[in-house]
């Protein structure tokens, strides 16, 4: 057996994120990604992995409009504060925005040449606005109510915009726009059929038939020649969207097969078209004799009730360009694609992708199947839904519980089948076949909330749930065969009432014997299986116990409780063995990794906390979550982690420690073999070469060596200007910000104070106030700079003190000086030194006169000699200030 590795670090991949909240949403041209909209903020999203790419924050309101423009570079946009924006997709960034309306914007859309934007309001307003200008074109009234849909008509030619709206009462009404200049009357035509909300708009591709759909459950065809009204179709149903079918797209194709009227349809121009509603159902229709060609049998969104009472399944749909099928959207804010499939006899309408945008809060999860490519979550729902981990699509969805799912657990059974239980607030617990996505077991008996479910490790025969009626019972599977269509009655082999409280969580050991529960009464009691015989009561906790499991490898368990704790209990004697502490707030799960040996936690705190048992050591802490973490789900052979919890993120988590390792070795190697790369620029004088890699490496103190060594060479200036102008802008910040520490060390300021001054003649101010952080950087340079300058000028001004001292007491004169002197009249020199001497033999009393003289003239010399050193000494001082 190889040595166990303990785990140093994890690695976070965002796989499930909130992207819809529901609202307004837009497609693109080509369908690779999809603009909608998520409380204040609009997301971009990647309609194959449903990642997020980027987001748009400028919106202050809850958005009411989307659309994009047809080369899908600009996105319009409008909120509650009837701002109107428009976005370029290309740099994220609005670049022109205005107001128009009296209320909301309800509906916008764009012409196909991308030059004009059509909006509907609220106040019964239809404006349409030069989208490059930002001013309104036409101001159209006349409907009374608020305007519902609008759409330009798809022929560039033709230049009318449709809109509906919902008059009120038992009435809505169609209008006909025209923006042409040539038209003296605005309003062409009134188009009066509906009853209720007009809801969508589509028009057929000869561009001579108008669809318009409406929640009075009928979708009328208006001949677009004489604006009359063609046929009038009954739907049964209110109707969220109509969209036409392409006649060359699959979807016409599969339908022209299945129908046999090819031809038929060659010679009467007719044409099919979708409807999708409240009812969740995908109907087909033909449009002549307004026939349903296919309706979907059985329903892939449960449809809810809104605030108002109206049943809401579908909310919209849209056909996508080539053979990408249809899209569909849910009230519960899903995105479900289509294709159609069909022979002579069959249509088969088949769910290709299922994208969710809103998962509200994750209470639990499961990876499913033995090769852990799936993920089951259970969710503020009734049902569950199992994602693909590749594409982070959601696979399936399990439907049967009335009430919300609180709890689930998978297993792969001994014949192969992966297996899954879950357990309800409508107190039964529920057995699922993965593969056929179908209940084939149904366990009714407990009184309260499922609240906690654990299948057998070992038989995988049986499983055990715990629920708020504070009792425990085991469900036997004995019953179960490979080839069941039906769910059977699973019977309970055991029940105890366990504890005083709700029950949240239950763990079986890994040999089948024992069962651990967990309870809000602050205890986990440990029982013998089969029959629930009591072993031994684990006490301590001063909070509810949240999450119980046990070690693979060692008779002992681990407790997860809200006083903020972790504990490892030995089960001979119930005793405490290690306390974990760290969380902020209460833990709700823990589970074994690496063996036993490590510990994964997750808490209300929004913490994943990774821990090692025998130094109780927390190695690792990772705050990836914004609210509380709920579920915590390990893979049995990969050990891969995924969290998910009320901010309705699930995280996946994959181990990098051997990962991590590596590129600390690999960065150490090049560490090495640059720092030789940097001696040998040193010993080669290559001063440039050797800066640069210094600035490489991070190494500041070798780097103030290098400029050190430069400034006692001759020509500093021209090698440190080489070596600065091969600085970008991010390294010239980092050179800043070394001078700035160099700066305030008086040992140091001298070089520090030199290569700020190379910097400052090298680098225009233009560039340099672009320098990110430069504000703090020069006020840290200012203050000390001013402190070093008034040290230098203190000792500038002592030195003239100590030169009249000493030259007062003629103790020194100063070399200079007196060399220039001597310099400039060498002859007049020697002929007074001869005269003195002369002179001196010849009269002593004129001797005494003559030097009483030449202390006068040496009097008066060094007052001269005095002048002159003041003067040098002045310019010492300006050339010293400016360096």
């Amino acid at each position: 057996m190889e040595p166990l590795k303990l785990k140093a670090n994890y690695r976070c991949v965002p796989a499930l994120q909130q992207f819809y909240a529901g609202g307004a949403y837009a497609v693109s041209s080509d369908a690779s990604f999809i603009v909608c909209a998520s409380a204040d903020s609009i997301n971009i999203v990647d309609s194959a992995t449903s990642s997020i790419r980027s987001t748009l924050d400028g919106a202050s309101e809850s958005v009411t409009a989307l659309t994009l423009s047809p080369d899908d570079k600009l996105l319009f946009s409008s909120s509650h504060s009837r701002q109107i924006r428009v976005w370029d997709l290309s740099t994220l960034k609005c670049v022109r925005s205005w107001k128009g309306h009296d209320g909301p914007v309800m509906c916008m859309a764009c012409h196909p040449s991308g030059g004009l934007l059509a909006t509907g309001g609220a106040d019964r307003k239809v404006l349409v606005w030069d989208v490059d200008g930002g001013y309104c074109t036409h101001y159209f009234k006349g409907h009374g109510g608020v305007v519902s849909c609008i759409m330009f008509h798809p022929d560039p030619e033709k230049q009318l915009i449709f809109s509906g709206s919902d008059d009120g009462g038992d009435h809505a009404t169609l209008r006909v726009w025209d923006v042409s200049k040539t038209k003296k009357k605005n309003c062409i035509a009134t188009l009066d059929n509906h009853r209720s909300a007009v809801t969508s708009l589509a028009v057929s591709e000869d561009g001579w038939t108008l669809l318009s759909a409406g929640r009075d459950k009928v979708v009328t065809l208006w001949d677009l020649h004489d604006y009359s009204c063609k046929k009038t179709v009954i739907t049964n149903e209110a109707v969220e969207a109509v969209c036409v079918v392409g006649s060359g797209s699959p979807f016409a194709a599969s339908l022209d097969l299945y129908g046999k009227n090819a031809k038929k349809r060659a010679v009467s121009q007719a044409f099919y078209f979708v409807t999708v509603g409240e009812r969740g159902i995908v109907h087909i229709w033909g449009s002549e004799g307004a026939v349903c060609l296919f309706e979907q049998k059985v329903s892939d969104v449960t449809a809810g009730t809104d605030e108002d009472g109206l049943r809401r399944g579908f909310i919209s749909a849209v056909m996508l360009p080539s053979d990408q099928g249809l899209l569909c959207v849910t009230a519960d804010q899903q995105f479900l694609f289509y294709s159609l499939e069909s022979t002579v006899e069959l249509l088969q309408l088949n769910l290709t992708k299922r994208l969710v945008g809103y998962n509200e809060e994750v209470v639990d999860m499961k990876f499913v199947g033995d090769d852990e490519k799936f993920l089951a979550l259970a969710t503020n729902l009734e049902q569950v839904r199992v994602y693909d981990l590749a594409s982070m699509s959601c696979s399936y969805v399990l439907s049967g519980h009335t009430e919300i799912v609180l709890c689930l657990d998978t297993c792969v059974s001994s014949s192969g089948r992966s297996l899954i239980v879950t357990g309800s607030k409508d107190n039964s617990v529920r057995l699922w076949e993965a593969e056929s996505k179908s209940c084939i077991g149904v366990g009714i008996g407990h009184m309260g909330a499922v609240g906690a479910v654990a299948f057998s490790k070992r038989k995988r025969d049986f499983f055990v749930s715990g629920s708020s009626d504070h009792t425990l019972k085991v469900w036997s599977m004995n019953g179960l065969s490979d080839d069941m269509t039906m769910a059977i009655n699973l019977k309970a082999k055991a029940v105890v009432a366990a504890h005083d409280k709700d029950i949240n969580s239950v763990a079986i050991a890994p040999n089948d014997s024992l069962v651990c529960s967990g309870s809000q009464d602050r205890t986990a009691c440990i029982w013998r299986l089969p029959d629930l015989v009591s072993v031994v009561v684990l006490r301590g906790h001063k909070r509810g116990i949240w999450s119980v499991e046990f070690s693979p490898v060692d008779q002992c368990v681990v407790t997860a409780s809200g006083d903020k704790t972790i504990r490892i209990w030995a089960i001979s004697d119930g005793s405490c063995l290690k306390t974990f502490e760290g969380h902020t707030s209460s833990v709700l799960r823990a589970l074994f990794v690496t063996r036993g040996t490590q510990i994964v936690s997750c808490g209300a705190d929004g913490l994943v906390k990774l821990w090692t048992v025998k130094t109780n050591e927390c190695v690792a802490t990772y705050d990836n979550h914004e609210d509380k973490v709920w579920a915590l789900a390990v893979g049995r052979k990969t050990e891969m982690l995924a969290t998910g919890g009320s901010d309705a993120v699930v995280n996946l988590w994959y181990d990098s420690t051997a990962a991590d390792k590596e590129a600390a070795f690999r960065k150490e190697e090049e560490g090495v073999l640059r720092g030789q790369e940097l001696q040998n620029a040193i010993s080669d004088a290559d001063y440039t070469k050797a800066i640069q890699l210094a600035f490489e490496l991070r190494r500041p103190h070798k780097l103030f060596e290098l400029f050190a060594g430069i400034c006692r060479k001759r020509g500093a200036e021209d090698h440190i200007d080489r070596a600065l102008k091969g600085l970008g802008g991010e390294e010239l910040r980092v050179l800043f910000n070394y001078v700035r520490e160099w700066n305030t060390k008086p040992k140091l300021c001298y070089v520090s104070q030199f290569v700020l001054f190379r910097a400052f003649n090298i680098f225009p101010p233009t560039e340099i106030v672009q320098i990110k952080g430069i504000g703090e950087l020069l006020e840290g340079l200012i203050a000390y700079s001013q402190r070093h300058f008034g040290r230098i000028d203190r000792l500038v001004r002592s030195t003239f003190l100590l030169d009249y001292i000493l030259s007062g007491m003629s103790v020194i004169e100063p070399e200079t000086q007196h060399s220039e002197f001597t310099a400039e009249i060498p002859l007049q020199s020697d002929n007074i030194i001869d005269k003195q001497h002369v002179v001196e033999e010849e009269d002593p009393q004129e001797n005494a006169t003559v030097s009483k003289k030449r202390k006068k003239s040496s009097k008066s010399r060094h007052g001269s000699i005095k002048k002159v050193k003041d003067v040098a000494h002045k310019k010492v001082e300006t050339i010293q200030l400016l360096a």
